[in-house]
């Protein structure tokens, strides 16, 4: 398997995706916001419709246009307080209308399928290297935010008390997500993004260890997740966005099942 060329530049992709999903899914799911990486990658359709319709790069405008949406679902956080669901579904229907719209002009010269789900085993030498330096740049900023997100997540307010530029901080980290989701479409998928977003943090929670243990449990998990997937994906033939989704799936009934067997 590893004498193909497309399985080795799958694999390191799949490496960089496997850590920065999970790492960045952490904070969204313990700031109980996960829908927003189900939300902003249904908004990166609407950016890769934009750039196969009108020739542009889809993995560019699709970073621009989801960059765009997480600062809307921020901005109107100030606005819908007690409904922050109904934020989601304003943006969400708002980019599924546009990137429908657009696709059914026929003017897509490109295969919308290969966004929708995945196309990890294609991914070129010229993808790999803009995956791994948007991973950098993407993982250094969090790693810079990391004391200022933490305390944010967990008190909002005593954040602001405390002089942190709670508002900043969450617009900056409104962009890594839409970072993180533009990288990570042509290789997982925009069906399957949200899944390496969320599960792998839900698998490292039954665990019940501190925040720093979730968070490095969570990449691990993402890990298995991408890696299993793919293996497996190889040898029954089937498309690794999907097999990732239900390796991640399963990886959360293990951990539950262990966490039952070791409370008895």
């Amino acid at each position: 398997m590893l004498q193909y060329g497309f399985m080795q530049n799958a694999i390191i992709a799949g490496i960089f995706i496997s850590i920065l999903c999970p790492a960045v899914g952490t904070f969204l799911v313990l700031k109980r916001y996960s829908m927003m990486g189900d939300t902003l990658s249904h908004s990166s359709l609407a950016g890769v419709a934009i750039g196969l319709v009108f020739g542009y790069n889809p993995i560019l405008t699709s970073f621009i246009f989801t960059s765009a949406a997480g600062l809307v679902i921020e901005f109107l956080r100030n606005y819908y307080k007690k409904y922050a669901e109904l934020i989601l579904v304003i943006v969400l229907t708002f980019s599924v209308g546009i990137a429908i719209v657009l696709i059914s002009t026929g003017k897509a010269n490109a295969n919308v399928n290969s966004f929708l789900f995945g196309s990890i085993l294609t991914v070129s030498k010229g993808e790999l290297r803009a995956v791994f330096l948007m991973s950098i740049i993407s993982v250094l900023t969090l790693l810079l935010l990391y004391n200022q997100l933490l305390y944010i997540t967990f008190d909002e307010e005593g954040a602001k008390i405390c002089g942190i530029k709670v508002k900043l901080i969450n617009y900056l980290f409104a962009l890594l997500v839409g970072a993180t989701i533009s990288i990570s479409i042509r290789i997982l998928g925009i069906l399957v993004i949200s899944s390496m977003i969320a599960m792998p943090v839900a698998a490292s929670l039954q665990l019940h260890k501190g925040f720093k243990l979730t968070f490095i449990f969570s990449i691990i998990f993402g890990f298995i997740d991408i890696m299993a997937g793919l293996v497996l994906s190889y040898y029954i033939n089937s498309a690794p966005g999907g097999t990732i989704a239900l390796v991640s799936v399963l990886t959360l009934v293990i951990t539950l099942a262990y966490r039952k067997l070791f409370r008895k």
